[in-house]
């Protein structure tokens, strides 16, 4: 699994930043894990590198060609979102399942232009006030040692002028054109109270990649990490170990909900049979939608009948 954990990284010290070890180790008992620095960042080269976009993109299919990988899972977490699923787009012969988290596909919704112009401005001219600043929108409430941990990462991980870079590279990339030429199934997790990027954001991606299954999590921490980091580590080990069913990629809790619309029980229904919010309800129906490729619940009723009768026939 090739993993790219966003904007800015430090092989070594993020080890040992908030729960990122032990998911690391979790995600280690399943798959062999292959992490790397971005250009400019923790370990790599920090001069004469290239910054851009493209650049990062082909750091990591260098790193999968240097350990001989030539089939690999993907996992993106926000800025990293984008890089895995424009691998997944531009070379779907490499892999063989995507999931993003926390990501957007434009970093332009991320904030209005004289906001984005302003954090950068504020990392490259005042580092150490521009972490503090980004602290608060990556980790929610932090205690005083959180912050002062998250702060040492950062100052650790990367310089001011290529922090900024890497930052202003992350607002200016779009890649919309390149969601529905992904092809590799697909999870896009985000929390539902995400305050680096809002969850409609991660609701778009989903919708561009054709059957890509939207997972709402619980929580408001953009760092995948901090908070309710199992919830996380548990729908990525799912969503992998899912196989497709008569060439449908539904899951397990998907066939059980598209039953339950087959009932005739609304989406506040069936989140009171299954003990969940009605919104992630509305999630799983929408999914099972895109998937199906219908637009009613009647359809999907339809679809839910005809594969009991093929099963018993």
């Amino acid at each position: 699994m090739l993993c790219d954990s966003g904007w800015i990284t430090h092989l070594r010290g993020q080890l040992d930043l908030f729960s990122f070890g032990a998911f690391l180790e979790r995600l280690a008992r399943h798959f062999t894990v292959i992490r790397f620095d971005k250009p400019g960042c923790g370990l790599s080269d920090r001069d004469g590198v290239d910054l851009s976009f493209d650049g990062q993109v082909a750091a990591a299919l260098a790193v999968a060609d240097a350990v001989g990988t030539r089939r690999f899972r993907l996992f993106g977490a926000s800025q990293g979102g984008q890089l895995a699923a424009t691998i997944a787009a531009r070379h779907p012969e490499r892999v063989e399942a995507l999931v993003v988290y926390g990501m957007c596909a434009s970093g332009r919704d991320l904030a209005p232009a004289d906001v984005r112009t302003s954090v950068v401005a504020l990392v490259r001219a005042h580092w150490g006030m521009g972490i503090q600043a980004l602290t608060h929108a990556f980790v929610t409430d932090p205690t005083a040692d959180e912050m002062a941990a998250f702060v040492r990462f950062q100052r650790t991980s990367a310089s001011a002028t290529v922090a900024a870079q890497l930052l202003e590279v992350y607002y200016d990339t779009d890649i919309r054109g390149l969601l529905p030429m992904v092809r590799t199934p697909t999870a896009v997790l985000h929390r539902e109270g995400d305050r680096g990027t809002r969850f409609d954001l991660g609701r778009e991606v989903a919708a561009g990649i054709a059957g890509a299954t939207l997972i709402p999590l619980p929580g408001s921490s953009h760092l995948y990490y901090h908070g309710e980091w199992e919830a996380v580590l548990d729908a990525v080990l799912t969503f992998l170990a899912q196989p497709s069913r008569r060439g449908q990629r539904l899951t397990d809790r998907e066939f059980e909900i598209a039953e339950l619309v087959t009932e005739g029980l609304t989406n506040h229904a069936i989140a009171g049979r299954l003990s969940v919010a009605p919104r992630t309800i509305e999630t799983h129906v929408e999914n099972i939608r895109r998937k199906l490729r219908v637009s009613s619940r009647a359809q999907i009723a339809a679809w839910t009948t005809e594969q009991r009768l093929r099963q018993h026939l």
